[in-house]
């Protein structure tokens, strides 16, 4: 048994009741088989993949709050940051019922990864808790908030842990929180990121994700000596990544036709209408099915995935582990070119495996959706150099990076001899200047 394998049992054994983080841990050990092999001696002897898949610490606190009822609730608040060998630990806070130790951890893993492959210095971190503000009015959203920061502000700090927006935590959140922050600390310093324009946030970062993910499809299309154009887009969710990745996907001269939320997907083959997308979800905040009111030509599937429909690309942009192996199934079916992640692991191992075994075009979120967290990277940049860029410059450094990212991942499959798959790709390079940053710094 090789050091990967002894280092994954292990792992497996340990954590067998947290599936979403052995799912991380398995995809990305597999994936650095033949880099360790080469010299196996000198990662086990340093330790370097029982260092990699531990955090450096896990946070829990009780987070209590009052309704509008006047009633007491409890919620359990999560940070765990990850590793800092690059950088203070960067990553989302996320606010859902399914928050738990597992998936935080899983979230927090890759993030170590994403960040180290933006070429910004940032280690990985994530937090969040088990509180729904969906349904929830703005009084109680910010008494949780402010109980949450209350706790969180502790730990964190523009040089140690600078959260951002995930799930369920958008521009009110991150201003309740950043506001208890400043009340706490006294400090009026770039520790969030995702902060509103008047009071340090930058230009793009709302879009950042939707746009890199397009910009990343962009680059892996050209390279095969295609474009985006007339191309058919399944989109799932309906979030900022799925709203803002329809955006560029009409400015880049592509048709998507689909989004999608918990209850059901929209499709409209004349193409999703932005505009009224955006009305639905980032306004009224109601549920996808409301487009059927305005648009009669589009179609309703309640309880359903969007990837039955007939694709060139799929960018599933929801959540953890919504794209099975029946979905590539159908996918590749219907004559899928590409599958970008836009959502943290939206994609299965099965799945994965599936899409690779059948030439699919296959992109992780680690890559695909780092446009998100290297935008806020360049947040923490301005606020630190007291200056704001014009949205235009955002853009451009989002595009430029975006697509260095991608030649990082082309160039280390091309140093050791591998064929066209970006998941090794992403992996191994995020990895090498991870290891290289622990290696100097001692341990």
């Amino acid at each position: 048994m090789n050091y990967v394998e002894r280092v994954l049992n292990n792992i497996k054994e340990k954590y067998s009741h947290e599936k979403e983080f052995v799912q991380a841990i398995t995809e990305v050990l597999e994936s650095l088989k033949v880099v360790i092999s080469k010299n196996e001696e000198f990662y086990e002897k340093n330790a370097i993949l029982e260092r990699l898949v531990t955090p450096d610490r896990i946070i829990k606190f009780r987070v209590p709050w009052v309704n509008d009822k006047g009633e007491i609730k409890v919620n359990m608040g999560y940070r765990i940051q990850w590793n800092n060998a690059i950088g203070p630990y960067k990553g989302g806070l996320r606010l859902h019922p399914s928050v738990n130790e597992s998936i935080l951890k899983f979230l927090a893993f890759e993030q170590t990864f994403k960040n180290s492959l933006t070429t910004l210095p940032m280690g990985g971190g994530k937090g969040g808790s088990d509180f729904d503000p969906k349904g929830k009015s703005d009084r109680e959203v910010m008494a949780f908030c402010q109980s949450f920061m209350t706790e969180l502000y502790k730990y964190i700090g523009p040089n140690t842990d600078v959260p951002a927006g995930d799930i369920g935590v958008g521009a009110r959140e991150i201003g309740y929180l950043y506001g208890q922050y400043k009340r706490l600390t006294s400090n009026y310093e770039g520790v969030l990121t995702g902060k509103g324009l008047t009071y340090g946030g930058s230009l793009i970062r709302t879009e950042a994700t939707g746009y890199g993910l397009l910009y990343m499809t962009e680059a892996l299309l050209k390279k095969h000596e295609m474009s985006l154009k007339d191309k058919k887009i399944v989109v799932s969710g309906a979030g900022n990544v799925a709203i803002y990745a329809i955006e560029k996907a009409y400015q880049l001269g592509a048709l998507p036709i689909t989004c999608s939320d918990s209850n059901g997907f929209i499709y409209d083959p004349n193409g999703i209408d932005l505009a009224l997308l955006k009305e639905l979800k980032e306004v009224k905040r109601v549920r996808i099915k409301e487009y059927l009111n305005y648009k009669k030509d589009a179609t309703y599937y309640d309880g359903k995935k969007p990837f039955m429909i007939k694709c060139d690309i799929a960018l599933p942009c929801a959540t953890q582990n919504e794209l099975t192996l029946e979905d590539a199934k159908m996918l590749v079916n219907n004559g899928v070119i590409a599958v970008l992640e836009g959502a943290n692991m939206p994609s299965t191992l099965e799945a994965t495996s599936y899409f690779k075994e059948h030439h699919v075009l296959f992109v992780p979120g680690k890559a695909a959706n780092a446009g998100g967290v290297l935008t806020s990277g360049l947040e923490m940049t301005q606020n630190s150099m007291r200056l704001s860029w014009t949205r235009e410059e955002v853009d451009n450094k989002l595009k430029t990076i975006m697509n260095e990212l991608y030649q990082n991942m082309l160039n280390v499959l091309k140093t050791y001899n591998l064929e066209e798959d970006y998941v090794l790709g992403s992996n191994i390079a995020g990895f090498l200047k991870v290891v290289d940053a622990m290696v100097k710094q001692g341990f």
